[in-house]
Formats: C-alpha cells, structure tokens, sequence
C-alpha cells in the first residue's frame, strides 16, 4: 500500500503526492530500454505517436501510448500498487487508461514543458477527475529536469487555453495575472527516485525545466480515469480520439482504454 490517509489527505490538499517506490532499480532499468527500443522503431507492434526532437547527437523522446508497442509498458498500466493508489485518490472502484505519456530528456538539453494543466487539453472528456501516475526511471532531480508543482493549484478551475507560456519556455514563476485572485503560487519541485512514482490530479498547474545535467531523465505518465468519465467531444480533437467507439455522452471504454480495475 502506497498511500495512507495521511497522504490521501495531502493529495486533495495539494493536488499532487509522492507515492514511493513501485519498481526496482533493475526493473526500472528494463522499462528505459524498452522506451529505446520503441523509439527506434523495435517495438512489438506500434504506438499511438513517437516523437520529440533531435539535433543530430541527442534526441528528446516523446511516445504516446507505448503500451500499444510493448508488453512490458502494458504490464506497467496495472502495476498493483500504483492502481491501487489512484482508485483511492479518484475514490472510484473502476480504473480506466486515457493513455500514456513516455518523455526521456536527454543530458544538457531536454526539452521544457511550460507550466500547464493537463485536462484542458484533453477537452473530449469529462470530468475532470483524472489522476496522473508519474514513474522516473532513472533519479529525476532539479538538475536534470524534474517536475515542478503549485500546490493547491488543481482547486483553481480550468484554465481553457491549457498552458500560459509557449511550448518550449519554463518561466521560474507562472504569469501571476492569470493566477485567480487571493491566490499565490508557491511552486515546489518534485524531485523523484527512480522507480518511484508521483501522483497529481489533472487540474494541478505543472511544468520542468531543461535538462542541465549529465544524466538523461527518462520518465513514464499514466493517465487513469474514473469509472464515471464520459466522452463529451467539445473543442479541439486530441490526438488519440480516433480510438473512441462509444457515443457522445456515454461512458468512455473500449479496447484501447483498457480497464485496469473493476469491471469493463
């Protein structure tokens, strides 16, 4: 068990928690190779999106829905401790996968990600409850790039344009004029062993920095969804709608939401 009441409590407070170790140093060393792999086109079969960006000597990766290549990051969808966790953060008794994010940030680069909430930009679901599980799998520290979080921020609404910066840009502190009144951001970094996991709601403001170390940091999010959510196609199209068989309105499963606790 991950999570006691305690950190249940912190979780709704804050918007994000650490959950402590769900892997081994050498499983976590598994799952990075078979990232690689996938990136070079080794998969078992293909996944929704390989991308990033190269300069010709390193290489950010980005992969969406990886699981859909290899069955070690299928296993990884419904690790016990981690499934067990969100269901208590989402208090739910059905877990369902939107889809999973892989990034690696290679040394001395690596890619920012301005500071952001992650539900705007999935505007074809509702609610917004969804609960992210985030694996290093190797030491995710301020130098090389770890996550940063304002606490309290997932209690804030939804920002409807998603981010406040551009893509590429992390800002030590977000635009305060686009922070609601009364409030002030106390931004935290996240720093995560590799093998452990970080939990954050979907609404909690979140960004990193570049990369600016020697180490590569190599991360996997997964996105899990409560029984109760829905598909409401409303804005913008995202990237893995194609896979939706249900109708506007109804409950969101099928096979490539694979339900990951309860019944589908």
């Amino acid at each position: 068990m991950l999570l006691d009441r305690t950190k249940i409590t912190q979780f709704h407070r804050d918007g994000f928690v650490a959950g402590g170790q769900v892997y081994s140093s050498e499983e976590a060393d598994a799952l990075s190779e078979r990232m690689f792999a996938v990136a070079e086109g080794q998969g078992e079969g293909k996944a929704e999106n390989v991308g990033g960006w190269s300069d010709g000597t390193t290489r950010v990766i980005q992969i969406v829905n990886i699981f859909k290549a290899d069955s070690l990051f299928r296993q990884h969808l419904a690790q016990p401790l981690i499934v067990e966790a969100v269901a208590s953060l989402m208090k739910t008794d059905t877990v369902r996968v939107w889809h999973d994010q892989v990034q690696y940030k290679p040394p001395h680069q690596g890619g920012a990600t301005t500071w952001h909430q992650d539900h705007p930009y999935w505007p074809v679901i509702q609610p917004a409850d969804l609960v992210s599980a985030w694996v290093a799998l190797d030491d995710a520290t301020i130098e090389n790039g770890c996550m940063w979080m304002i606490p309290g921020s997932h209690l804030w609404g939804a920002y409807k344009n998603g981010s406040i910066e551009s893509d590429e840009t992390f800002t030590p502190t977000p635009d305060l004029s686009l922070v609601p009144g009364g409030h002030l951001p106390a931004k935290v970094p996240c720093e995560v062993k590799k093998g452990h996991v970080l939990f954050h709601h979907c609404l909690t403001w979140h960004g990193s920095p570049v990369n600016r170390s020697d180490r590569g940091r190599p991360a996997i999010a997964v996105h899990y969804m409560p029984g109760h959510t829905r598909y409401v196609p409303e804005g913008k199209p995202h990237l893995v709608e194609h896979n939706i068989s249900v109708l506007p309105g109804e409950i969101l499963r099928g096979e490539h939401f694979p339900t990951v606790l309860g019944n589908n």
